[in-house]
């Protein structure tokens, strides 16, 4: 059964979270405030093996991750457990607000970055928005994200073998998310634009990544910019 399965069989209760952590002390701190937020903590793990092999049974909706973690570093934790589950969303709690370390979380397929100096508030608030599937930084490291999809989409396309795939067909109101998304907006603020609700967003989200076959909101804005949707 793969995470996805197991989150769609436990029904819409609270959000499931994983807090990954190499320091107990913290890890048991932000583990508790989830907790009393309303968070359901399904599981927690002190080092990078240790959190993929948890969170293959634990199926949480969201993986709180600490980079600088023994035996596996973060990004690669982030990278396989996203690439066997892309319904998991990972939101970064680093003490690290290093641009370089910023971009590699996100390249690796997380949805959000937070510093370890954001209040119990803000980390509660960002996991939610996380779940939701909005991109989460910690202020100044959005316009850095985004600067960093402009340049990634300025760049050759590797060559690939044989001729030009035909473009996929996107409905008028998948593109017009699609811009949304580029232009570096949350589905929230999407959703208030268009006059949808934010499930609907998602929806029109994840119906896109399917039929371009990509896996994260990172690939969807570098090909929405390539195409210069991002201006229009």
């Amino acid at each position: 059964m793969t995470g996805q399965q197991e989150r769609d069989g436990a029904g819409a209760g609270a959000i499931r979270v994983m807090v990954v952590d190499d320091h107990p002390m913290w890890r048991d701190a932000v583990a508790r405030d989830l907790t009393e937020a309303g968070f359901d903590v399904v599981a927690t793990a002190g080092d990078g093996e240790q959190a993929v092999r948890r969170a293959g049974a634990a199926a949480p909706d969201v993986l709180v991750l600490d980079l600088n973690l023994p035996k596996k570093p973060g990004v690669q934790v982030c990278k396989e457990l996203v690439g066997a589950d892309p319904a998991l969303r990972v939101l970064v709690l680093s003490a690290s607000g290093e641009h370089a370390d910023v971009l590699e979380a996100v390249k690796s397929g997380a949805t959000g970055y937070l510093l370890k100096s954001a209040s119990t508030e803000e980390l509660t608030d960002a996991v939610r928005r996380t779940a939701a599937g909005d991109p989460v930084f910690t202020p100044g490291l959005a316009g850095l994200v985004l600067g960093e999809y402009r340049r990634l989409a300025s760049e050759p396309a590797p060559p690939t073998g044989g001729g030009e795939p035909k473009a996929p067909q996107l409905t008028e109101r998948e593109t017009e998310v699609l811009r949304l998304v580029a232009k570096g907006l949350s589905y929230k603020q999407i959703a208030e634009r268009l006059v949808i609700s934010h499930r609907t967003v998602q929806n029109h989200v994840q119906n896109t990544l399917g039929k371009l076959q990509l896996h994260n909101r990172v690939e969807l804005v570098r090909y929405a910019i390539e195409r210069g949707l991002d201006d229009a």
